[in-house]
């Protein structure tokens, strides 16, 4: 199990840091940075493949925090593909080794397909660079442990791209907890699903750990921030789609730990299976209730009151704090500056990577 102490994301951190983010946006004179405006973070993006990779671009360049070097992709089709989006519009192309090599630059978002980002990241840690790894973070522990700890000997951060970690329902959540609020957590049970096309479909083939490889991976994540470690993981894999590709598209895991489980279900063929996704814990002292996860809404269930929230249930809403990335960006920018450590340890992120290959029932060794 990982430590009783594994850290939670605070609420008023989470909102802190947006806070200074926007603060940061608008500290600036007649085109001069102020005083009080930090140098930007020089960082450039490798890969341009991944389902997340155009949304980071955007971040990045809205944000005042960040000067982007560079874009590289090696791919001639995805390169071309990229060009024509917005997010990429005038961006300076380079190869790795020139983007690698540019003064200054202290981190880099890996944006590649899956199988290549943990290579891809462990050259940029070989190299001197903060990295923000999209996810999942491939299909071999050993190989992500070594990365790890690379990075954990030459005191460089490596933050890990899923989603919900900065989602203000679920700051709130860990808040919740930490505060004692819902008592012992019993039970977690939670969904990510979407419909695939057959075309993003065919592009799935090559990684045999389905769904749950997949999508959901971001929600457990999530629970493993609240439980650590799991005792045990038994995954339930299935294959429904009228393609008959044997792709594993209908998956369930079940993560057991002494007092508590954790459902995970995560399917491809789920008509609009996006606006149900949903995250919900179940305490001694109150339940959760996320749905959806993104632009979220929460139902809270109390015991006694807490705060601003009484006894009995409740619709919670949440402020609309920036886009999709903006808060794990800006708590990337504060942890280069020396300002705070990552609020998820590398232990964390190595335990997370071994139970989604358990979940989707690949091996770990």
């Amino acid at each position: 199990m990982l430590p009783s102490s594994t850290p939670f994301v605070s609420r008023r951190h989470f909102l802190e840091t947006a806070a200074l983010a926007s603060l940061a946006a608008t500290q600036t004179t007649r085109g001069q940075e102020t005083k009080s405006q930090p140098a930007k973070i020089r960082i450039g993006q490798i890969g341009t493949g991944h389902a997340h990779a155009a949304g980071k671009m955007d971040t990045i360049r809205a944000s005042k925090d960040y000067e982007l070097v560079g874009v590289v992709e090696p791919n001639a089709e995805l390169r071309a593909a990229a060009e024509k989006l917005p997010s990429y519009a005038g961006v300076p192309w380079m190869t790795e080794e020139q983007l690698l090599n540019t003064s200054g630059l202290q981190a880099v978002a890996v944006e590649t397909a899956v199988k290549d980002l943990v290579a891809t990241g462990t050259r940029c840690v070989v190299a001197g660079k903060h990295v923000h790894l999209d996810k999942p973070a491939g299909d071999s522990l050993p190989a992500f442990k070594a990365l790890l700890d690379d990075a954990t000997r030459r005191k460089l951060t490596v933050q890990m791209g899923y989603m919900f970690r900065y989602n203000p329902a679920f700051v709130l959540c860990f808040q919740l907890l930490r505060e004692g609020a819902l008592g012992e957590v019993f039970s977690i049970d939670t969904q990510m699903s979407k419909l695939l096309s057959p075309k993003e479909r065919q592009r799935m083939l090559p990684y045999p750990g389905g769904s749950m490889f997949e999508l959901g991976c971001h929600v457990i994540d999530a629970a493993m921030n609240i439980l650590g470690r799991p005792d045990k993981v038994t995954p339930h894999r299935r294959s429904v789609s009228a393609a008959a590709d044997g792709w594993s598209d209908n998956d369930l895991a079940v993560l057991d730990y002494p007092r508590a489980t954790v459902t995970v279900r995560s399917s491809m063929v789920e008509v609009d299976g996006g606006t149900r996704r949903n995250f919900i814990v179940c305490g001694t002292k109150g339940t959760l209730d996320i749905q959806p996860l993104e632009a979220p809404a929460a139902r809270l269930a109390l015991l006694a009151p807490h705060g601003e929230y009484k006894k009995g249930y409740q619709n919670v809403k949440f402020p609309n704090v920036g886009g999709r990335y903006d808060g794990d960006f800006a708590d990337l920018a504060a942890v280069i500056r020396g300002e705070k450590a990552l609020s998820f340890t590398p232990e964390h992120d190595l335990a997370v990577e071994e139970t989604i290959l358990l979940a989707s029932g690949l091996p770990t060794t």
